[in-house]
């Protein structure tokens, strides 16, 4: 059990600023044409970052910061999409801060946030390197808002293409797989690999990070 005054997920969950502006980010992303950002985009991330880590051995609280991060780590939507992972890391500093989080530890949690955008995005720490691995493996047809097929883009036919998606981690064999299920009668793999390839080799150096290798399999197939 965390001692009394500890920042957890939880206490994190109930702040009203993460909540408002996780809330408001979601619905400005739909304004713009993106893909689903709500609070059960956020919960995957944040309980598949925990578990990455747990399973890799590392202790509770690392792993607890790592689902921290991936709690907030698209908060920055509030304010634009552009740089929002870098924005997002500012206003968290400023969250935990006014909640009295240990300087070294927001300075795990906002190094994992500014770092999962695969534009610029690196594993710097443990908890980067799963926060990275669990946001880039969220690809299904759920996340796209878009009703109108006719009016797909290329990005909402992939997502929407996927049907399955599971993200598993072997410790024995030391790799991190990633595997998908795709309706080829809605996309092609070549369609997924021209919008998610940058994810899929920043996946393969967090794996790198953590010391496994990355795997991708797509329709029982072994792409890496």
């Amino acid at each position: 059990m965390p001692e009394p005054g500890t920042i957890t997920l939880e206490r994190v969950k109930e702040n009203p600023h993460v909540k408002a502006f996780i809330q408001k980010g979601d619905e400005n992303l739909e304004a713009m044409g993106f893909t689903e950002h709500s609070f059960r985009h956020t919960k995957l991330v944040a309980d598949q970052a925990r578990q990455i880590l747990l399973d890799l051995g590392y202790g509770e609280r690392e792993a607890e910061l790592a689902a921290m991060a991936g709690y907030l780590h698209d908060i920055g939507n509030v304010v634009g999409r552009h740089n929002h992972e870098h924005i997002g890391a500012v206003m968290v500093f400023k969250i935990f801060a006014d909640m009295g989080m240990p300087p070294e530890e927001i300075a795990v949690v906002i190094s994992a946030i500014g770092n999962h955008d695969e534009r610029e995005g690196h594993p710097v720490n443990p908890a980067s390197a799963a926060v990275i691995l669990a946001d880039k493996s969220d690809v299904h047809r759920t996340r796209v808002r878009n009703k109108d097929f006719s009016t797909f883009d290329i990005h909402d036919r992939v997502n929407y293409a996927v049907v399955d998606s599971r993200l598993s981690v072997n410790t024995e064999k030391k790799v991190i797989t990633l595997t998908l299920k795709i309706d080829k009668s809605i996309s092609t793999v070549m369609e997924y690999f021209e919008i998610f390839l940058t994810r899929m080799v920043l996946c393969r150096r967090a794996a790198d990070f953590l010391g496994f290798t990355f795997s991708l399999v797509i329709n029982d197939s072994r792409l890496l």
